[in-house]
């Protein structure tokens, strides 16, 4: 074999090995990618959802004891409520915010802070049904209705991203199949 075959073979050989190494590193940083947008899709839109979820529920008992004046829910289970959404909005807030959300968390809490403050100011023989408080409630129907949109929109995002991963994963495997062909030719 000739010096020039040597040669055509080493750098073949050689162009081979650098693709295999360089379709390795780019795949490796896509499946990154993937493995990264797969457990913010989880840990910060699933969860912030199932939290959302909790705090209606516990806002819809509220709801409910305002239009049906159950003075007994405001002096036993309403505290109780009150601790419980406390805890699960800090639980939120533990997950990964985007601008847009934080200002919503923090309307939620400045509407939370108000209803919880009409709900003390009820006396114990004015259990009517509370215009204020009911527009309070619903004040914070919004904010959780809002974020509630949020998380559907950023799951959608992070969703996008892995799909543009995964593609450009499959296009470089093509480039790598073609590349290899044009090379054993």
């Amino acid at each position: 074999m000739g010096a020039f075959n040597k040669l055509k073979w080493i750098i073949g050989i050689l162009l081979v090995f650098l693709l295999i190494v360089a379709t390795n590193l780019i795949d490796r940083n896509n499946f990154r990618k993937i493995r990264d947008t797969t457990v913010s899709i989880y840990e910060n839109r699933l969860i912030a959802k199932d939290l959302i979820f909790e705090i209606s529920l516990l806002i819809q008992e509220k709801k409910i004891a305002n239009l049906t004046s159950d003075a007994s829910f405001y002096r036993q289970r309403n505290k109780v409520i009150n601790k419980k959404i406390e805890t699960l909005t800090t639980q939120y807030q533990k997950t990964e915010l985007t601008v847009e959300e934080e200002k919503k968390v923090n309307d939620l809490h400045n509407n939370l802070a108000t209803l919880i403050k009409l709900e003390q100011e009820i006396s114990d023989d004015q259990f009517e049904v509370n215009n204020k408080l009911s527009k309070s409630i619903l004040d914070v129907e919004g904010n959780l209705y809002a974020l509630s949109k949020i998380q559907l929109i950023e799951g959608q995002r992070q969703l996008s991203k892995s799909k543009k991963a995964i593609e450009f994963i499959e296009l470089f495997t093509q480039l790598e199949i073609y590349l290899l062909i044009f090379l054993a030719i």
